[in-house]
């Protein structure tokens, strides 16, 4: 599974960052690829997230991304986590995680992250000790066949 998730979300390597799109080579964020992969390896999405502002994140209440990836993932404890699971991100504490992307292959010692990148497309950089630290939960796609 975790290949065929690796696959789908390298096929969305260059596609422009665009708030709200989740479609390859023509624009997503980072929702947005986690929701192209998806539909790429299951077919359909499970459920439509709405629509939502660029400040979600601030004006919203609770933590929707984080509960959302309980409902429709298998939780990994961050040791486990391989290239192919979905990785949250919180930029503070308390406040609810914001970004999320798809752990790409080692460079060397390090794990790659797959990400919309605002303002730019999606990317695979290298999983920093600063984004490392940022990690609000790690999540396997369940084989559903």
């Amino acid at each position: 599974m975790r290949g065929r998730v690796l696959r789908a979300a390298r096929g969305f390597l260059g596609t422009p960052y665009r708030h709200q799109g989740s479609r390859a080579g023509v624009g997503c964020d980072c929702l947005g690829l986690v929701r192209g992969v998806w539909r790429e390896v299951y077919g359909t999405e499970p459920e439509h997230p709405g629509p939502y502002s660029a400040d979600w994140a601030e004006t919203g209440e609770g933590d929707p991304m984080l509960e959302a990836a309980r409902r429709l993932f298998r939780e990994v404890e961050r040791g486990d986590a391989r290239p192919g699971d979905l990785v949250l991100f919180r930029w503070r504490e308390g406040r609810p995680a914001k970004h999320c992307g798809l752990l790409d292959e080692a460079e060397g010692e390090r794990l790659r992250l797959i990400h919309a990148y605002e303002g730019a497309a999606v990317v695979s950089s290298l999983l920093t000790p600063g984004w490392a630290r940022r990690i609000a939960g790690c999540f396997q796609f369940i084989d559903r066949s």
